[in-house]
C-alpha cells in the first residue's frame, strides 16, 4: 500500500509535466506548418531573426511572471517595469557607451525597489495582487516620464551590439535567454531551494505546517520577477533603435498568456521553464503570421486573446471527465431510446 501511495503522485507529476511541453511544441509545429502554407513570407530570413528578438524578449518576461504565478500570484506591473528599463537604458546614456553600466545598474536598483514593494503588499500585508501590481505599475510609469518627458532617445551603439548582434548567425537574443532559461530551471528543478519553492506555491497551508516560509517565498517571488522584466526591458532597449517611453505596455496579456499556454496552473504550483519559453516563440510567431495575412492590430489582439483562453481550457478543464460524461449521457440516451421502442404497441 505505502508503494502505491508513492508512485501515484510521480506519476501524475511527470504527466503533466510532458503534457505542456509536448502540447506547446505540437502546437508551435503546427503554426509553423501553416505559415509555409498560408504565409510563407513569415518564415524567410528577416522576419525570422526580428521575430526571435522579439520573442526572446517575451520569454523573459513571461519567465518572471511564471515565478509570480507558481506562487498563486500575479504581477500586472509588466508594462511599467519593462518600460522603465528601456527608458533608463536609453535616456541615461543618452547615446555615450561608457554611461551604459552605470544606467543598467540604476535599472536594476529601481526592479529591486519595485520587486520588494510588490513583495511587501502582497505577501506581508496580503492585498490582492492585481490591485498591488497595479498601483506599483502607476508608480513606475510617473518615474518613466519624470525620466524621459514622454521623449524617445536612440539606443547607444554598444547596446546593440551586445543584445542585437549576431554570433554565428544566431541572434544574441536567444543565447541570453539560453542561459536565463538554464540558470530558471536549474534552481527550480534541481536544488533544495526550488523545490521549497514549488511546494509552497502548490499549497501553502501544507508548507506552513511543513516549517516552510511561505511568506518569504511568495515576496521574494515578486522580486525575482522584476529582475527578469528589467532584464527583458534592457534587452527591448537594444532590439529597438529608438524605443518609446511606453515600450512594455504590449507585454502584459503576452506575458501571462505563455505561462498559460506553457502549462503552468494560474493555481500555483510546478512551473514548466521550458514550456514558458517554447510558448513566447508559439505566441510571437501566431502574431508575425496573423501580421503577414494582413489582419488589422484589433484582429490580431483578439487573436492573442483567443490563443489565452485556449490554453486555460485546455489545461484547466478536465477533459476527462467531460469525455466520460458525454458517453454516460449518450449511454443513458440509447437506453432512454431502447425502452421507448420495446414498450410501443406493435402496429
Amino acid at each position: 500500500m505505502a508503494e502505491t501511495i508513492t508512485r501515484g503522485p510521480l506519476k501524475t507529476s511527470r504527466a503533466s509535466l510532458s503534457k505542456g511541453l509536448l502540447t506547446v511544441l505540437v502546437s508551435t509545429v503546427g503554426l509553423y506548418i501553416l505559415s509555409a502554407v498560408f504565409a510563407p513570407t513569415s518564415i524567410t530570413a528577416g522576419p525570422q531573426l526580428s521575430m526571435l528578438a522579439f520573442a526572446s524578449v517575451l520569454a523573459v518576461v513571461g519567465l518572471g511572471q511564471m515565478l509570480v504565478v507558481q506562487q498563486g500570484g500575479i504581477d500586472l506591473s509588466v508594462p511599467g517595469a519593462v518600460s522603465l528599463a528601456v527608458v533608463i537604458a536609453s535616456h541615461q546614456p543618452n547615446g555615450d557607451d561608457s554611461k551604459l553600466l552605470g544606467a543598467v545598474v540604476m535599472a536594476y536598483g529601481f526592479s529591486l525597489l519595485a520587486g520588494f514593494l510588490n513583495g511587501a503588499l502582497v505577501g506581508l500585508l496580503k492585498l490582492n495582487p492585481i490591485i498591488a501590481t497595479l498601483g506599483t505599475n502607476a508608480l513606475l510609469f510617473g518615474a518613466v516620464l519624470g525620466i524621459s518627458g514622454g521623449t524617445p532617445r536612440v539606443t547607444t551603439v554598444l547596446l546593440q551590439n551586445i543584445v542585437h548582434g549576431l554570433t554565428w548567425g544566431i541572434p544574441n537574443e536567444v543565447f541570453f535567454v539560453v542561459v536565463i532559461t538554464g540558470i530558471v530551471t536549474l534552481v527550480l528543478k534541481k536544488t533544495t531551494a526550488g523545490r521549497r519553492y514549488e511546494g509552497v506555491g502548490s499549497s501553502g497551508p501544507a508548507a506552513r505546517i511543513a516549517g516552510l516560509r511561505v511568506t518569504t517565498h511568495n515576496t521574494l517571488a515578486y522580486v525575482w520577477a522584476q529582475l527578469l522584466f528589467t532584464t527583458a526591458g534592457v534587452m527591448l532597449a537594444g532590439v529597438t533603435n529608438q524605443p518609446t517611453a511606453f515600450q512594455g505596455n504590449s507585454y502584459l496579456l503576452p506575458s501571462v498568456a505563455v505561462v498559460v499556454l506553457g502549462g503552468t496552473s494560474l493555481l500555483g504550483g510546478r512551473g514548466l521553464p521550458l514550456a514558458t519559453v517554447i510558448a513566447a516563440l508559439f505566441l510571437t510567431q501566431l502574431d508575425q503570421f496573423v501580421l503577414a495575412l494582413g489582419v488589422p492590430f484589433a484582429i490580431r489582439t483578439l487573436v492573442q486573446a483567443a490563443a489565452l483562453g485556449i490554453g486555460v481550457a485546455a489545461y484547466t478543464i478536465n477533459w476527462s471527465g467531460v469525455r466520460a460524461r458525454l458517453k454516460e449521457l449518450l449511454s443513458t440516451a440509447r437506453a432512454s431510446n431502447g425502452n421507448k421502442k420495446s414498450s410501443s404497441p406493435p402496429v
